[in-house]
C-alpha cells in the first residue's frame, strides 16, 4: 500500500525519467504541460496565475486524471496556507464561513474540477489547489502548486494639469494584467463616455478644450467597480472679456464712473489693463477703474497663457454749463414752489377778511330801524310789577318839544 508521499516520490521519479527518454521537442512539450505528475496522476490548471478585478467573479478551469480501477469518493479545493501542520489534513474551503457563500464546484467526479469565487478581495490573494480521494488508501491526490489569485483595483493615472489645444492621455492602471481580455469603459464627472469605449486601457484627448476637464474615473464592462476619480484640470488663456459700468455711465463735473473687467480663465486672471480708444499707452489698471471723463474705454486680461481685449463701452460727461443751469433750474423749481404756496395763502387770508366785513356790514342793515316819516319807537311797559302777566306793547308818541 502507497502513501500519498512514496506516490509523489514514483510520480517524480517517472516525470524524470520520461525526460531523459524523451526525443528534444517532446521534452520540451512536457515542460510545457503544468500539474501533470504522471501518466495516471496528474491536475492541470488553465491559467496558473489569475489577475482578478476586485469584487469581481474568478473562473478556475481544472481537470484531473487518475489510473484506471480506482473510483473518486472525494474532491474538493484547498489553501495551502491554511495547512499549518505537515502532517494535518488539507481543509475544505467549501466549509470555511469566508468561502462557503462564495464558492461554488463547477466540476464533476471525473476529470472536470472546475471552480467559481465570487466577489473576490485582497484577502483572497492565496494560492489555491485540487484535491481528490479515491477508494483506495493510496488513492490520494493534491495538485500542488495550484492556481496563483492576485487581486487587483483599478487607478486612474492622468496629468495634473494640461493646455487647451494640447493632446492628454489617460491611463486606467491595475497592479497586474488582468486575465480576462477587458473592455475599459470611462466616466466623467459620473457621466459615462460611451464614444471612448475601447479595448484597451487609455483615454486619448486630442486637442484638449476647457470642457474636457472634470472629474475621470474608469471600469470595466460588466462589472460594478469603478475606479476612484482624477481630477483633470485645463489651463486656458482669458476668454469672454467683458466690461461693465458700475452706474448710469453718465459722468457729472467732480464724480467719476467706475468699470469692472471680468474674464473667464484657468488659471484666473490677475493682471488687467484699461486703454482709451485712440490711445497707445493704457490709462489704468486692476480689475476695476474710475473714469473721470468720457470717451470710450476697453479693458485687457492676462495670464500665462495669453491675453484678450473686451469691447469697448461709452462713458458719456455732462458740460460745466450744463451742470450749472441744472442747478439754477433745480433752484427755481424750488423757489417757484414756495412763492406758489405763499400766494395761496395771502389769498385764502384776504377772501377771508373780506367775508367777515361783508357779513358785518349786511348784519348792521337789517337791524337797524328807521323810517324817515315818522320818528316813533316801541317800548314795553310792566302793569304791575307784582303779576306774571306783562302786558302788551304800547305805542308811544314823542312829546313835542315843549316851549322854552
Amino acid at each position: 500500500m502507497k502513501s500519498q508521499r512514496n506516490s509523489e516520490k514514483e510520480a517524480g521519479v517517472a516525470v524524470v525519467m520520461s525526460f531523459r527518454m524523451a526525443p528534444p521537442l517532446p521534452w520540451i512539450f512536457l515542460l510545457m504541460i503544468h500539474g501533470v505528475s504522471s501518466a495516471d496522476w496528474g491536475v492541470s490548471y488553465t491559467p496558473s496565475h489569475i489577475c482578478a478585478l476586485h469584487n469581481s467573479s474568478v473562473i478556475m478551469n481544472c481537470t484531473y486524471t487518475y489510473p484506471n480501477g480506482y473510483k473518486i469518493e472525494k474532491v474538493f479545493w484547498t489553501n495551502t496556507k491554511e495547512k499549518k501542520d505537515k502532517h494535518e489534513e488539507f481543509p475544505d474551503l467549501s466549509k470555511d464561513p469566508e468561502y462557503s457563500q462564495r464558492l461554488q464546484y463547477l466540476g464533476d467526479k471525473e476529470q472536470n474540477c472546475t471552480i467559481r469565487l465570487s466577489h473576490v478581495t485582497q484577502k483572497d490573494q492565496h494560492m489555491y489547489c485540487f484535491r481528490f480521494i479515491t477508494d483506495k488508501p493510496d488513492g490520494k491526490w493534491t495538485g500542488d502548486p495550484g492556481v496563483t489569485l492576485t487581486v487587483t483595483d483599478l487607478q486612474v493615472e492622468a496629468p495634473e494639469r494640461v493646455t487647451e489645444g494640447h493632446n492628454v492621455r489617460l491611463t486606467c492602471k491595475s497592479s497586474c494584467t488582468l486575465t480576462d481580455r477587458a473592455t475599459f469603459i470611462w466616466y466623467r464627472n459620473s457621466q459615462p463616455l460611451t464614444e471612448r469605449r475601447d479595448r484597451n486601457n487609455q483615454l486619448l484627448l486630442q486637442s484638449v478644450r476647457r470642457e474636457d476637464a472634470g472629474r475621470y474615473s474608469c471600469a470595466l464592462h460588466g462589472h460594478t467597480y469603478i475606479s476612484p476619480a482624477a481630477q483633470l484640470n485645463v489651463s486656458y488663456a482669458p476668454k469672454n472679456v467683458s466690461v461693465s459700468i458700475n452706474g448710469s455711465g453718465v459722468i457729472v463735473e467732480g464724480d467719476s464712473v467706475t468699470l469692472i473687467c471680468s474674464s473667464d480663465s484657468n488659471p484666473p486672471a490677475l493682471n488687467f489693463s484699461w486703454f482709451k480708444e485712440n490711445q497707445s499707452s493704457a490709462v489704468g489698471s486692476g480689475q476695476s477703474f474710475s473714469a473721470l471723463q468720457s470717451g470710450r474705454f476697453y479693458c485687457e486680461a492676462h495670464n500665462q497663457h495669453g491675453s484678450q481685449r473686451s469691447d469697448a463701452v461709452t462713458v458719456t460727461g455732462e458740460e460745466h454749463y450744463r451742470s450749472s443751469w441744472s442747478v439754477v433750474f433745480g433752484i427755481a423749481v424750488e423757489c417757484g414752489a414756495s412763492l406758489m404756496l405763499i400766494t395761496i395763502i395771502i389769498i385764502i387770508i384776504l377772501f377771508i377778511i373780506k367775508k367777515r366785513r361783508s357779513f358785518k356790514s349786511e348784519y348792521i342793515t337789517k337791524t337797524q330801524i328807521s323810517d324817515p316819516g315818522e320818528d316813533t319807537y316801541t317800548a314795553l311797559e310792566l302793569k304791575s310789577t307784582t303779576s306774571d302777566l306783562y302786558d302788551t306793547l304800547t305805542t308811544v308818541r314823542p312829546r313835542p318839544p315843549e316851549d322854552s
